[in-house]
């Protein structure tokens, strides 16, 4: 999107107290998903070998940042993506039984990622991921969590909007579920970013459920990869999809936000479809899509959540460069700096 310069901004805490407000969001809410998710931390890492599968590949399109090893004869290391499929190998590994998770601090770098207010070549955010069972592949348990990370958000608000007076609560009681193919039938003339924009001013926090699906109209409300996220499954109303997006409403911006996206993931049945749907029958014979299909990891549900932005968000900010050390051209920093908008 384009970079938008609020009129009149004014961060409504100093960069001293920010750093400080900073640490107080990420140790809050780090706690509270972990305890209204079942979840113990893990330590992840930063680069994973190239030609496993294990990396995530997003939309398809970005390139990660790699790197030969040296020590290993040349071996191509990659930058991670998001954890996606690292988390679920974990899940394994460690023999994590039904309703319990981890999560770990995901970093990565998007060097192809356009900047602007709320986009930085620097991700960083919570990835987590739960052991479920088939019983759980369904629409319910997808709200039924989705629900608990909205009421870890809406607490860590009131925290920090208790520590620091000069911030107003803005989330509403409760989120909105909304299907991408509804919204498409609701504005069935706008973009899927505009349709994203009107739901979330309205509703002020939405889920929207089935992201990665061909919607009627032949188009995807939003790309993702067919190894992960369940985006084909029929569930209830003729609708698919067990995944989906949380978007709030930033009153700085006056703009929507996504904060996570996450979802149930494929199963061995799922995996298949999806593959075939995006000509990437291929990779079955990776070692990650292989220790899947012969079924040799759990069920899961998982995803991703931006700590930068969610500070952000609950900071007041209006840029994510407020909250995070990164890179910005010369031009960002002045056009910013201009409008009251300091970047780290």
């Amino acid at each position: 999107m384009p970079l938008i310069l609020p009129q009149n901004y004014q961060s409504t805490l100093t960069q001293d107290t920010t750093q400080d407000a900073i640490q107080l969001v990420k140790d809050t809410f780090q706690h509270k998903l972990a305890e209204a998710l079942n979840l113990r931390r893990a330590t992840a890492p930063l680069f994973v070998l190239a030609g496993t599968g294990l990396n995530d590949n997003l939309s398809g399109a970005e390139r990660p940042v790699s790197f030969p090893i040296k020590s290993m004869g040349g071996q191509i290391a990659e930058v991670v993506h998001s954890l996606a499929k690292w988390k679920r190998l974990k899940l394994g590994q460690y023999h994590i039984p039904e309703g319990f998770g981890l999560y770990t601090d995901m970093n990565a770098i998007r060097a192809e990622e356009e900047l602007d207010n709320i986009h930085s070549l620097y991700v960083d955010q919570w990835d987590w991921e739960r052991t479920i069972t088939a019983k759980d592949r369904n629409l319910g348990f997808l709200k039924m969590i989705v629900q608990k990370i909205f009421s870890a958000m809406k607490e860590l608000e009131r925290e920090v909007c208790n520590v620091y007076p000069s911030l107003t609560p803005c989330l509403p009681e409760e989120i909105t579920f909304i299907q991408s193919e509804e919204l498409l039938q609701t504005y069935p003339n706008l973009s899927p970013e505009r349709r994203e924009f009107e739901t979330a001013k309205q509703h002020k926090a939405v889920f929207i459920i089935g992201i990665g699906g061909e919607l009627s109209n032949g188009t995807l409300h939003d790309s993702r990869a067919p190894d992960y996220d369940d985006w084909s499954t029929p569930t209830e109303n003729g609708f698919k999809g067990l995944n989906g997006d949380l978007i709030v409403w930033n009153p700085v911006l006056e703009s929507n936000l996504e904060l996570s996206s996450m979802g149930i993931r494929v199963d061995k049945s799922t995996l298949l479809r999806q593959l075939t749907i995006r000509n990437c029958e291929d990779r079955k014979d990776l070692a990650f899509h292989r220790t899947l299909l012969d079924e040799k990891l759990p069920l899961s549900i998982g995803g991703g959540i931006g700590q930068s932005r969610l500070c952000m968000f609950v900071l007041r900010k209006a840029h994510v460069g407020e909250v995070q050390a990164s890179i910005w051209s010369e031009e960002m920093i002045d056009q910013c700096a201009k409008h009251g908008i300091t970047l780290m």
